[in-house]
């Protein structure tokens, strides 16, 4: 199970498994964003490589426009994901 939970602060957190059966709601979500944003990633338990490329797509985009994702609250799994593919290097990551 998935789910996206908007913040009232603004915060945008991913919560369950994010893979290819979530690829058209978390598109939504990240197609809307406009500014920089904090991703709480503390109650996310797995991330496809699908995932990498939404996360990574709406990346490029706002940093066109001065913008940014900032990733927070990883846990291990998550944090060596990132690492092992050299995505750590393109998010600011608390």
């Amino acid at each position: 199970m998935f789910h996206v939970d908007h913040g009232t602060e603004g915060t945008i957190a991913l919560i369950g498994r994010l893979d290819a059966s979530q690829a058209d709601k978390v598109k939504s979500v990240f197609e809307n964003i406009t500014e920089s944003k904090i991703i709480d990633l503390n109650k996310l338990e797995y991330i496809s490589s699908l995932g990498l490329g939404i996360l990574f797509s709406a990346q490029i985009r706002l940093k066109e426009k001065g913008h940014q994702l900032k990733l927070i609250n990883m846990n291990d799994h998550i944090r060596d994901v990132f690492k092992y593919t050299s995505f750590d290097k393109m998010f600011e990551i608390e």
